[in-house]
């Protein structure tokens, strides 16, 4: 079904003004950004106080039907550019520009009435976070005709059916039906999605998107990433933010790398990516990893030393690869839906996973991959088969009896910030993590060993979460699920919400500290390129089967099921185009991830 409002439609209730486009130069840029600084004035007392440079002396171009890419690690100012381009800088935001033209519009003397007139019919924008931006006390389908209504297109009932046609084009299963339900309703790809059909509604000529497939595995981030494309071969303009590099490629026409709130290099994709000039540049493309990584460092962030690390824990390492650690046979969980109907999430899941080994757990969402490590964690209780750990079963069991075996169990999770109590800082996080009847002289020396395993300074234990980047979060949430000292630890889309250079150096220390403890990881992830890099074997789920499993080697060279095949064709494409030849690269090819 067609994205685009068919000409006939009515663009408006009769007697509201029509839209009248400024001309613009067509062999012009649509967007000009000239010499755009932003600052913020710090809160609380004091007056006077100069704002805070965040966006500095930024100057971008974009022409009609072209994509202009955006990229660099949080904290970088691109998200703050974004939101400028539409009015939304933030609170206590100072705003100063040369050039600020849209359209031929200059936007710096906007006030919020020609903005409101702006966003949405001319200007899209599509924010990373769907579960914040969507209101969660109404419909999707709502979210949408609001979109409509606000700028006068047509009627309630056209604006209902153009709601559905929207869901439908951008891959929402069951449009109609889930038109009539709340985000909380809809898994974390299609609240994207819908949120993204909300944006385009208007056939805006410009679309601000600002990490839009952070959080979608490969098969919807394709079709996303198609219905970008294919807007842009109608002539909307599109700036993507964004640090995934495979985004950036298969879209970017031109592309701009933001370091500290500057432009630090920008130019045509081909060459950006090819043979970039600037360091940071090479940096970001050297820590995307893929199955050209493996056996060797993404990042040059030092690693931790773990001279303090139990013997215990060395043994464990030496003994890497002896056996089976843990073990799933025939598991199989039902949910009853609220019509009453039984859903089978997971249906016969098999694997064994080796000590010291990496199994990677990969699927879409929906595929029970999530399911599946619940159930390994003893948190859901399975229908049917059974989870043995270090051949002990591990499920079915009373959890008086399990409780004793749990230590062996370390989980990292995607965002580590909503695990934590935000009342507690960092020491009494990791010391409710440690053994019971540990005294609080050990439980001290034990923190500061955890910090250290984990390469954080000791200055880290007095912060609080919310205080912490997301970088540093991740890292105290791998060290929690270490306090145990864990035979295994189940890391659920661990790396997916964190930029390439930040998901580089924890992936790096991910990989020591399994050479080093002897660790065995449940990886589970929807980013193949994290997969083929980290896993020695991979699990391939389907609507809550296995269709596949091998060797890394056995499922990126040769897949057999045609699930797996579109999986891995989606990501090699955009993979080869990301990467390039790396030749150029400052980063060492061969070297030891271990050392």
């Amino acid at each position: 079904m067609s994205l685009f409002v068919d000409s006939s439609t009515p663009a408006s209730p009769a007697g509201a003004p029509a839209a009248v486009p400024t001309p613009v130069d067509p062999h012009g840029p649509l967007l000009t950004v000239s010499g755009l600084n932003v600052g913020f004035v710090p809160s609380g007392r004091g007056a006077g106080r100069s704002p805070k440079p965040v966006v500095k002396d930024v100057s971008l171009q974009l022409r009609k039907g072209r994509c202009l890419a955006l990229v660099g690690e949080s904290g970088s100012g691109k998200s703050v550019t974004a939101r400028t381009l539409v009015g939304l800088p933030g609170t206590g935001a100072v705003v100063e520009a040369q050039e600020l033209r849209f359209a031929g519009t200059e936007l710096t003397g906007l006030g919020e009435r020609e903005w409101r007139s702006l966003r949405g019919a001319r200007i899209g924008f599509v924010l990373q976070d769907a579960l914040v931006s969507l209101d969660p006390l109404r419909s999707v389908g709502s979210e949408i005709e609001e979109a409509l209504a606000s700028h006068g297109w047509g009627t309630a009932r056209s604006r209902a059916a153009r709601a559905v046609e929207l869901l439908d084009a951008v891959g929402v299963p069951e449009p109609a039906r889930r038109a009539k339900q709340r985000p909380g309703e809809l898994s974390g790809g299609q609240r994207q999605r819908a949120l993204i059909a909300s944006a385009v509604a208007l056939e805006p000529e410009l679309l601000i998107a600002d990490e839009p497939t952070t959080a979608l595995d490969v098969t919807v981030q394709a079709q996303v990433l198609g219905l970008f494309g294919e807007l842009k071969a109608k002539g909307t303009s599109l700036l993507l933010i964004s640090h995934d590099l495979s985004v950036v490629a298969q879209l970017a026409d031109d592309i701009a790398v933001m370091q500290g709130g500057v432009i630090v290099e920008q130019g045509p994709a081909e060459r950006i990516l090819g043979a970039p000039e600037h360091p940071y540049t090479r940096r970001l493309l050297a820590a995307v990893p893929g199955a050209h990584t493996r056996g060797r460092r993404l990042s040059d962030a030092p690693l931790p030393s773990t001279a303090a690390w139990s013997e215990r824990r060395a043994s464990d390492a030496a003994n890497a690869g002896t056996g089976v650690v843990l073990e799933a046979s025939g598991l199989r969980k039902d949910f009853r839906t609220p019509s009453g109907l039984v859903h089978r999430a997971v249906d016969g899941v098999s694997f064994r996973l080796g000590r010291g080994r990496t199994l990677g757990i990969v699927g879409e969402s929906g595929s029970g991959k999530s399911t599946t490590a619940r159930m390994v964690l003893g948190l859901t209780e399975p229908d049917a088969g059974e989870v043995r750990l270090a051949g002990q079963r591990f499920s079915g069991v009373p959890e008086r009896s399990r409780r004793a075996a749990r230590h062996a169990l370390g989980v990292v999770q995607q965002d580590p910030l909503s695990s934590f109590d935000p009342r507690w800082n960092v020491r009494r996080i990791l010391r409710d993590a440690l053994p019971k009847g540990v005294s609080r002289v050990e439980a001290t020396r034990r923190v500061d060993e955890l910090l250290q395993l984990v390469a954080l300074p000791a200055s880290v234990a007095d912060r609080f979460p919310l205080a912490l980047s997301g970088g540093q979060r991740q890292r105290v949430s791998i060290a929690r699920a270490l306090a145990a000292e864990p035979e295994v630890i189940v890391l659920d889309e661990a790396v997916s919400a964190l930029d390439v250079s930040v998901q580089a150096q924890v992936l790096d220390l991910l990989v020591f500290l399994r050479g080093e403890l002897g660790l065995s990881y449940l990886f589970i992830s929807h980013d193949l390129g994290v997969i083929s890099h980290l896993c020695d074997d991979v699990l391939v789920m389907k609507d809550g089967r296995v269709v596949e499993t091998g060797s890394v080697e056995d499922i990126f060279e040769r897949p057999q099921h045609p699930y797996t095949i579109e999986l891995i064709g989606a990501e090699a494409s955009s993979h080869r185009t990301a990467i390039g030849s790396q030749d150029h690269l400052d980063t060492a090819e061969n070297q030891d991830p271990t050392a």
